[in-house]
C-alpha cells in the first residue's frame, strides 16, 4: 500500500541542518564539518538501536508472555484444577491484571524518570518474573487472582516507559521504524508463547506437578535471566545515559539531543513540576489518541487470551494445533507491521496507513466470527493480527509524533498505555464461556470497536490538515512552538 508524500515540514528540516552546521565538532574525534556530522550521528543510531530496541524488545516479549500465559494454561489443565469454568472466573482473572495495571501506570512514568530506565526497566522485570514462578503453585482461583493483581503493579510502568524512553532517543521520523521493531520483537516473540507452552506442558508430572504449572515456573525463570541480562546492555535517557554506562560518551549524547531539540525542541532534561505534568492533560487530542488504542487493546488482548479456545472451540482444532496455529499469524503480522512502519516513515504519514490496517483488521474479524468453514475463519486470524496489531505500535508513534515536552510525554504514555489497560479489561470479558462455540457478543463488540478507531483517525486527520494549514499562514501556534507541524 502506498500513498503520496505529505507535506515535508520544510522548518523543521531547515532547523536541523542549520544546527549540524552550528554544533559540528562536538564528537570527541574533533572537528566535523555538517556532512560528515550528519554521518556520525546516523551510524550512532544504528549503535543505539543494537542496545535499546533489542534490549527493550526482548523485555516486552517476556511481559507479553507473562501476562497471556493463562490461555495456553487454561486449555492445559488449569481451568479444571482450579475450577475456572464457573460462571465469570476465567475472566475476573484476565482482568483483575488490568485494575492495578492501569492505576500504577501513572506513577511509574515519574518514578522512572527520576530514578532512571537502567534501573527501574530492568529492576520490576525481575521482580514479576520471580513473581511468576509463585504462579504455579496455587491451589485455588482466589490466590491466582491475587497474584495476577500484583503482576499488574509490576508490569503497569514497564510498556509506557519503554515508549517513553525510546521516543527520547529518536527524530520524529526515525521513531516509528524503531517502536514497531521493539513491538514486533515481543510480538512475535509472544506469539510462539503457545508453542513453548505446549512444549513445557509435556513436563506433566515431572517432580509431581501439573504441566500447567510447569508454564509459569519456566517462563518465570526466563523472565528472571532476561531481566539480568537487560541490566547490562539497556541504556537511559539520553541526557544521563553516559553517567551509567561507558557504552557512550557525553559527547555522543549531546550529538543526540541536538538532533532532537532541531526535531521537536524538547530534547533538554526539564525539572519535575506536578502542575505542568498534570496540565498536560488539558490537551483534548491526548484521549483522541487514547480513545483509538483502547479500540485496537480492547480487540488485541480479546485475541491473545481467547484464541486458543477458538481455535479449539469454534474452529474445532486439537488441543496440540490450538496451541501451535498461535505462532504463525504472529509472524506474517510482525513482517507486515515493519513494512507499514517504513512506509509511513518515508512519506512521513500516519493517519492513511492505520486506517488502510483497521478496514483489514475488521475484515479479518468477518471472515473469524461469520465464516464456517475453518481455514477461511483461521485466515481471518491473520487479517486480524497484521491490521490491529500492526496500528499498536502505529498509534504509539502517532501520539508520540504530535505532542512536545519531557512531561507531556511521559503524560501521554500513561494515559494512552493505561487506555489501553481498560481495552484490556473490555477484551477480557468479550468472549465468554456461556457464549461458545460461535462467540457472537464478542464479535459485535470487536466490530464495535474497530469502527470507533475508524471514526477517531479520520477525525483526527482532518483536523491536523486544518490546523497544519493554519499554522503555515502564521495564524496559530501548535504545541507551543512556530515550527511545529502535526503528523498527519
Amino acid at each position: 500500500m502506498t500513498h503520496p508524500p505529505s507535506s515535508p515540514e520544510p522548518a523543521y528540516d531547515a532547523k536541523l541542518e542549520k544546527k549540524d552546521a552550528a554544533t559540528t565538532g562536538s564528537l570527541e574525534e574533533g572537528q566535523l564539518d555538517d556532512a560528515e556530522s550528519t554521518a556520525a550521528y546516523r551510524k550512532l543510531l544504528h549503535r543505539i538501536d543494537k542496545r535499546l530496541v533489542l534490549t527493550t524488545g526482548f523485555m516486552y516479549c517476556v511481559s507479553l508472555i507473562d501476562r497471556t500465559n493463562i490461555g495456553s494454561a487454561n486449555i492445559a489443565g488449569m481451568g479444571v484444577d482450579l475450577g475456572l469454568d464457573e460462571g465469570y472466573r476465567y475472566s475476573t482473572i484476565a482482568l483483575v491484571f488490568f485494575v492495578s495495571f492501569i492505576l500504577s501506570e501513572p506513577p511509574a512514568t515519574i518514578v522512572c524518570r527520576k530514578m532512571g530506565a537502567k534501573i527501574f526497566l530492568p529492576a520490576i522485570t525481575l521482580a514479576w518474573g520471580i513473581l511468576l514462578i509463585g504462579f504455579g503453585f496455587p491451589r485455588d482461583w482466589e490466590t491466582l487472582a491475587g497474584l495476577r493483581f500484583i503482576l499488574g503493579i509490576l508490569e503497569g510502568g514497564f510498556l509506557p516507559c519503554c515508549i517513553y524512553l525510546i521516543s527520547t532517543w529518536y527524530t520524529r521520523y526515525d521513531l516509528q521504524k524503531r517502536i514497531t521493531a521493539f513491538y514486533a520483537i515481543g510480538f512475535f516473540s509472544s506469539g510462539l508463547g503457545g508453542i513453548l507452552a505446549y512444549g513445557l506442558m509435556q513436563m506433566e508430572d515431572v517432580g509431581g506437578i501439573r504441566g500447567w504449572r510447569w508454564i509459569f515456573i519456566m517462563e518465570g525463570l526466563l523472565t528472571v535471566v532476561i531481566a539480568t541480562i537487560s541490566y547490562f546492555t539497556i541504556l537511559d535517557f539520553p541526557d544521563r545515559a553516559h553517567l551509567k554506562s561507558s557504552f557512550l560518551t557525553r559527547s555522543e549524547c549531546e550529538l543526540v539531543m541536538r538532533h532532537i531539540d532541531a526535531d521537536r525542541s524538547d530534547a533538554d532534561k526539564e525539572p519535575w513540576d506536578f502542575k505542568k505534568w498534570l496540565a498536560s492533560g488539558a490537551d483534548p487530542l491526548i484521549y483522541g489518541y487514547a480513545l483509538i488504542f483502547f479500540g485496537l487493546t480492547a480487540i488485541t488482548y480479546a485475541v491473545a487470551y481467547f484464541l486458543p479456545i477458538i481455535l479449539r472451540n469454534q474452529m474445532g482444532f486439537s488441543m496440540a494445533a490450538s496451541q501451535c496455529l498461535i505462532a504463525p499469524p504472529y509472524f506474517v503480522a510482525a513482517c507486515w507491521m515493519y513494512l507499514t512502519a517504513w512506509l509511513s516513515d518515508k512519506y512521513r504519514i500516519r493517519g492513511p496507513i492505520m486506517i488502510g490496517n483497521s478496514i483489514i483488521g475488521t475484515i479479518g474479524l468477518c471472515l473469524m466470527g461469520f465464516v464456517d468453514n475453518a481455514g477461511v475463519a483461521y485466515f481471518g486470524v491473520f487479517l486480524i493480527c497484521c491490521g490491529f496489531n500492526t496500528n499498536i505500535p502505529a498509534c504509539m508513534t502517532y501520539q508520540s509524533n504530535n505532542i512536545r515536552g519531557q512531561w507531556k510525554r511521559a503524560f501521554c504514555s500513561a494515559t494512552l498505555i493505561g487506555t489501553g489497560g481498560i481495552g484490556g479489561i473490555a477484551g477480557s470479558l468479550m468472549f465468554r464461556s456461556q457464549d461458545a462455540p460461535a462467540y457472537r457478543p464478542g464479535m459485535y463488540a470487536s466490530l464495535g470497536c474497530a469502527g470507533l478507531t475508524l471514526v477517531v483517525i479520520c477525525i483526527n486527520t482532518w483536523y491536523f490538515k486544518r490546523e497544519n494549514a493554519k499554522a503555515d499562514k502564521g495564524l496559530k501556534v501548535l504545541q507551543g512552538h512556530p515550527d511545529f507541524r502535526y503528523t498527519v
